[in-house]
């Protein structure tokens, strides 16, 4: 998670400037779709940044002394039953387990043991726990815990929790673990104990609901615990939100307590409570409806800022010095009255939240994160790949699909995945620097090259593919193709297979058949270079079509431009190529509102290996440039056809596919 230095305003500017705080608030609600400020009562507190609530880094506490990287460098496996859970969560070895559905635990209340290095995420927002509890014997490290839903341990007519000890997660003495994104209701006992010793914990974006005592912190003598709390939902319980117990340092900041059990107790209903010689610090909380907000006891020391308080009344102790959190880490401060909407929208488990694998932080290469991806896998699973060159294949196998692979640079040409292999050594297929096989894979961000140098050899086979798909619902956005002959085949499986393709806000280049194969492909937005290979007269060809007849759609280029350095009139738009002399694939090519260079020939289709361009579906519509004449030899779409060849149209298939609606940047 990035973490940004909030910029203070002090009490002078706020009592001075209110409105300030109120418009800060407002636009960060507006940013975030979220509800407007309403109760917002502007107390002094930082200005609000936008920044990335779902993160899969770990922030806080459990961000230091090495960090939390739970399961990362092992394999995604996905469970659907207790069994499968409780094998790979004990197991020695890493693991990112992602829970599907809901798992029901027999006996009621058993526990699930978690060992050190797992990842434990849900599948969407629905995959939960039910009847059971995970939980983390002494000397366990290094877990996170994220998206679930743990509930319904509770015994019946046991509100106190004294007759059982069946707590959603339990851990005692064990160090750097992230609690994040969870949904925790109606257990046995308590809903979260850190217990005895544990250090480097952070506790973030959960929701605490329905419960006696939500969550606690301590049951030892020692000073040892250092756990960050933040943005967390506290709703509908007594007591523990939290209690911390002997804690070196609790940071808590950007909580929402509400609603709280109204049992008339006049002492053991409470919010937050800074016990035996804790240090407390929190920061821009919202409390509403909740009696004694925060209390400490005498030996501790809690230090309070910038929270608002709304329908409250009780203890709200506030002493001591307790300790500056950022001496330890970064992080971002929302303000007080924006905590109800942000806390509602972003805590517990979200849909969007999934499994990302980092290369090279947690797998050395991109192909081993896609190893690490299961076969038959039915979930997406992110491979952010940092900045870099990464001189390597990689192949995506048809039995791993629902990849996203995504370059976390500012721009695509900060990531790279490149090799130099021609087609001598290995035929076209081989060549590939990268080879997606596997339907419903997704690349954003990302730059793909074969940089073998067919000026400095003289081989009889120079092809050299930068990539090669032959899955079905491939989309490249933000995206870069580099190489010359053969850059970027999109294919399919076989001649009759229709494979789909799109291909936004992207740049290829190339000279010879650089855009070429059977599948049905989109390149919208995006720039295509025509490279000069020094010929005054014929420098290559942009596309190579292999269209089976019975598919109506092959290439589409739209809204697209065509740019190059070639001299003028030495270029073709593209040739019908027949693999094998196959007669049943017909290229079929459309280039339409694009703009062309000169570099484009007046007669810009032409032959290939004894077939005719004009047996093959050739066309151009409402182009425009220096390279876009009208002439016999360039076949033209009237507004009627035109119509029935859109994005839409091209990529819909049977099952609607329609990628450019949720295209993002």
């Amino acid at each position: 998670m990035t973490h940004f230095h909030s910029k203070r305003l002090s009490r002078r500017d706020a009592a001075l400037r209110p409105g300030v705080v109120l418009v800060a608030v407002a636009a960060l609600l507006a940013a975030l779709g979220l509800a407007s400020v309403g109760e917002a009562q502007a107390a002094a507190g930082p200005k609000a940044v936008t920044a990335d609530r779902l993160s899969d880094r770990a922030h806080g506490f459990a961000s230091l002394a090495g960090g939390t990287t739970g399961g990362a460098g092992g394999k995604v496996v996905t469970v659907t039953d207790q069994a499968a859970l409780a094998e790979y969560a004990a197991a020695e070895e890493p693991y990112v387990i992602r829970v599907k559905g809901s798992v029901a635990v027999e006996p009621f209340g058993s526990d699930i043991v978690v060992a050190s290095d797992k990842t434990i995420i849900g599948v969407g927002d629905t995959g939960e726990i039910v009847h059971g509890e995970l939980h983390l014997n002494p000397g366990t490290h290094n877990v996170i815990i994220r998206n679930l839903t743990i509930r319904d341990s509770y015994v019946e007519g046991d509100w106190d929790g004294k007759t059982t000890d069946f707590d959603a997660i339990q851990m005692d003495t064990v160090d750097h673990v992230w609690i994040d994104h969870n949904r925790f209701t109606h257990m046995g006992d308590g809903l979260l104990d850190i217990r005895k010793d544990s250090q480097y914990i952070t506790v973030s974006s959960n929701q605490f609901s329905n419960h006696n005592k939500a969550f606690g912190i301590g049951w030892t003598t020692n000073v040892l615990t250092q756990i960050t709390i933040d943005h967390n939902w506290f709703t509908g319980t007594k007591q523990r939100n939290p209690s911390a117990d002997n804690c070196a340092y609790a940071h808590l900041y950007n909580n929402y307590l509400s609603a709280q059990v109204a049992d008339g107790d006049p002492v053991w209903t409470y919010g937050n409570w800074s016990r035996g010689h804790t240090k407390m610090v929190i920061e821009n909380s919202y409390y509403d409806g909740v009696q004694h907000p925060y209390q400490a006891d005498a030996t501790a020391e809690l230090v309070q800022r910038g929270s608002i308080l709304k329908n409250t009344g009780g203890r709200t102790d506030e002493w001591g010095a307790a300790f500056d959190p950022r001496e330890f880490y970064d992080y971002r401060l929302d303000p007080a009255a924006a905590v109800p909407a942000l806390v509602k929208r972003f805590s517990g488990p979200q849909r969007r939240l999934g499994v990302v694998l980092d290369v090279p932080a947690a797998y050395p290469t991109v192909q081993a994160a896609v190893d690490a991806v299961p076969d038959g896998n039915a979930d997406a699973v992110t491979i952010a790949v940092a900045p870099g060159t990464y001189r390597e294949k990689v192949f995506i196998p048809a039995t791993k699909p629902n990849i996203v692979l995504r370059g976390t640079g500012h721009d695509r040409s900060d990531t790279v995945i490149v090799h130099d292999t021609p087609a001598a050594y290995g035929g076209s297929t081989g060549s590939a620097t990268v080879r997606i096989a596997a339907n419903d894979v997704t690349a954003r961000h990302l730059t793909f090259s074969n940089d073998f140098d067919e000026a400095a050899v003289e081989l009889n086979g120079e092809q050299a593919l930068a990539m090669k798909t032959t899955g079905d619902r491939i989309v490249f956005e933000d995206t870069a193709f580099l190489g010359n002959q053969d850059t970027l085949m999109t294919d399919s499986p076989r001649l009759t297979a229709v494979s789909r393709v799109y291909i936004r806000d992207s740049y290829i280049e190339g000279d010879v058949d650089f855009v070429y194969g059977r599948a049905t492909t989109v390149i919208e937005r995006s720039v295509i270079r025509l490279l000069s290979r020094g010929s005054a007269t014929n420098n290559g060809y942009l596309t190579a079509a292999s269209t089976w007849t019975g598919n109506p759609y092959g290439f589409l280029i739209t809204r697209s431009k065509v740019v190059s350095d070639a001299p003028d009139q030495s270029f073709h738009l593209g040739r019908p190529w027949h693999p094998g002399g196959e007669p049943e694939a017909v290229a079929q090519v459309l280039i339409r509102d694009t703009e062309l260079p000169a570099a484009v020939k007046s007669s810009p289709w032409t032959d290939m290996s004894g077939f005719s361009w004009r047996d093959a579906r050739f066309a151009e519509y409402r182009n425009h440039g220096p390279g876009a004449l009208t002439s016999a030899d360039r076949p033209q779409l009237n507004d009627e056809e035109a119509s029935t060849h859109t994005v839409a149209r091209y990529l819909e298939g049977a099952d609607g596919w329609a990628p450019y609606a949720r295209a993002t940047h």
